[in-house]
């Protein structure tokens, strides 16, 4: 396997209403559209790291294991800024001793739990 290098990374999640997800994270989050597929769309987070969403039909909005996190020193400003869009928190900004973060919950409009956090301490 010498030699053999991953170049980017895209997590794909299924949703019910692509309009819908689009505005979320194309409108409220200010992430760049990289691709449009039709079906699906690519989002630009970071860099090479990229979150997919297509729609399907059959998508069951089982979303309990799944927490999209995006790290930014900026919690508080996000927060305020989504919440005066009308985007519902699950948790404000808080502190997580265990994991040693600065974090808040939202859910997208599939109920995906979109979580904004930084380190405490530099790690990454």
């Amino acid at each position: 396997m010498e030699g053999l290098t991953i170049h980017q990374q895209i997590t794909f999640l299924m949703v019910r209403d692509l309009e819908a997800t689009a505005h979320f994270y194309q409108a409220l989050l200010g992430l760049p559209l990289a691709l449009d597929q039709g079906s699906c769309r690519i989002y630009r987070v970071v860099g090479d790291a990229y979150v997919g969403f297509c729609e399907r039909p059959e998508a069951t909005g089982s979303t309990g294991n799944v927490i999209l996190t995006l790290v930014t020193p900026e919690v508080d400003a996000w927060h305020q800024r989504l919440q005066g869009l009308g985007v519902a928190f699950d948790k404000p900004p808080e502190v997580n001793p265990v994991y040693g973060i600065y974090h808040c919950f939202a859910r997208d409009p599939d109920g995906y739990l979109v979580e904004i956090q930084r380190f405490l301490e530099p790690v990454l």
